[in-house]
């Protein structure tokens, strides 16, 4: 199973608060906020949700196609991806713009405020996806991460008119989109990824209740943070997917990403959909206890030990096959 995922590229800058951001907030004067916050560290890594995504996948050896745009600062990130398992020759090199940059600070209850550059980003809506068909030999399937939103819908209609099943993940993106732009990047959409907050705000800006999206998505893949994911459709009895134990806690950043990476690359060895969001919640975990989005090391053993543990020997057994 061929799987393009499209989305941002960046790097990320990523600083921790050692206090509270809810200590520092007075109720009365939210709308005259003026904050600094003293951080005590800095770790700039590489990200971007469309890369987190891929490089999960390429971790798990499902050899996804990346499709985004990056400035002539992209040589160092490429040759990275290329060596973990990802296809880039899909990314577009901006002759002008740099690499999008997100800078994110972490508090002491890993609540999060980051900021965005869009950068050569702003490029990703000149890419065709039948040019990247052509040249992998077609495309099972399209994630339409977070990214330029002209590029997000751009996608998004290129794949219903060409018949290419699409995964819609807005992500980041969903506070700067109105209604209509969510309707119509998810209707159709074979698979729809959201966190619970998410969920509520799609609801809240589209009109539309929990059944009505249902009726308009093949899937809808909830995460829950420490509780896990739920995966519905119409019609049928939610699947619910508890998360492996953690061994620390370190960063949240990237967590999300790795979920889909690891469901996505579930979807491609063709397991059930129940085994695809442990797979996801697994990889979701090694993340979390690493500062970083690609930092993590998926140590094979490790992963499956960690994996029977979790789910039993049974599931254990029928990953282990396809993860060899």
């Amino acid at each position: 199973m061929r799987i393009a995922v499209t989305g941002s590229i960046a790097t990320d800058h990523l600083m921790t608060f050692p206090g509270r951001f809810a200590d520092q907030l007075v109720a009365d004067q939210l709308h005259t906020v003026s904050l600094s916050f003293l951080v005590d560290k800095l770790d700039v890594r590489r990200g971007g949700v469309g890369a987190n995504i891929a490089f999960g996948m390429g971790q798990l050896g499902t050899k996804p196609v990346l499709v985004g745009a990056a400035g002539s600062d992209f040589d160092e990130y490429r040759a990275w991806l290329d060596r973990h398992g990802v296809d880039t020759a899909s990314v577009r090199i901006s002759e002008t713009l740099h690499t999008a940059r997100f800078v994110c600070t972490t508090d002491a209850d890993h609540n999060q405020i980051g900021s965005f550059y869009t950068g050569a980003m702003s490029e990703a809506r000149l890419i065709e996806l039948k040019t990247v068909a052509d040249r992998v030999g077609g495309l099972d399937l399209v994630l339409i991460g977070a990214d330029d939103p002209e590029a997000m819908l751009r996608h998004t209609e290129e794949c219903r008119s060409r018949n290419i099943p699409f995964a819609a993940d807005f992500s980041q993106q969903i506070a700067r989109m109105g209604g209509e732009e969510i309707r119509i990047l998810l209707d159709g959409a074979t698979y729809l990824f959201s966190n619970e907050y998410e969920k509520g705000l799609i609801e809240s800006k589209t009109g539309w209740s929990d059944e009505e999206i249902l009726g308009k998505v093949g899937h809808r893949v909830t995460t829950l943070g420490a509780r896990g994911v739920r995966v519905e459709r119409a019609g049928e009895d939610p699947i619910e997917v508890g998360c492996p134990q953690e061994e620390r806690k370190v960063e949240p950043t990237g967590v999300g990403d790795a979920f889909r990476a690891g469901f996505l690359s579930g979807l491609a060895w063709g397991v059930s959909l129940e085994r695809a969001a442990q797979i996801g919640c697994m990889l979701a975990t090694l993340v979390i206890e690493t500062i970083g989005t690609q930092e993590y090391r998926l140590r094979r053993a490790h992963f499956m030990d960690r994996f029977a543990k979790a789910y039993g020997d049974e599931a254990a057994a029928e990953v282990q096959k396809h993860l060899g």
